[in-house]
């Protein structure tokens, strides 16, 4: 077979294997996105924006504006897994892991009223746990939701108060 025809085909080949791969990934739920927020400096970075929970209109993206509201009283809710709540948490925060919402949620309900002003972080802006649990508790029926989008981390690299 002559190196032209080889190549035609080679090509061929892989001009399909790219319209399929591509075609899987538009109709996959778990696809990667084209298009996405990918500036940490903008809020929470998201690469789903078809499907995406993030929603930068809750995000608190300023430490101090978080120091604040925290001062006012308002609950700090920990979305991460419940041991790295135990090897640190913003002081006072609550603990719940945004995987165990659906079996946790009627006894937070039953502790937190719906009309608290609530504040959830995580593990800072490459992470969306936050902003899942922020959905969450929406749905819930809580109307003063809040995301602070720099999280755990910002808050003890600040000397903000922790519990360990």
């Amino acid at each position: 077979m002559p190196l032209k025809e080889i190549t035609k085909e080679l090509i061929l080949l892989v001009g399909i294997a790219v319209i399929t791969a591509f075609t899987a990934n538009v109709f996959s739920p778990k696809g990667i996105a084209f298009f996405g927020d990918w500036d940490t400096s903008q809020g929470v970075i998201t690469a789903k924006p078809k499907g995406d929970v993030v929603f930068h209109e809750l995000e608190i993206g300023d430490i101090f504006s978080a120091k604040a509201i925290y001062d006012s009283g308002a609950i700090f809710i920990d979305a991460r897994a419940e041991e790295d709540y135990r090897d640190g948490r913003i002081k006072g925060a609550v603990s719940l892991p945004v995987w165990q919402f659906e079996e946790l949620k009627h006894e937070f309900k039953d502790e937190f009223p719906t009309h608290m002003m609530i504040v959830t972080y995580c593990s800072g802006r490459e992470c969306d746990d936050s902003h899942v649990l922020a959905q969450c508790l929406l749905d819930e029926g809580y109307m003063d939701v809040k995301v602070f989008i720099d999280g755990y981390p910002a808050w003890e690299e600040k000397g903000f108060p922790i519990e360990q």
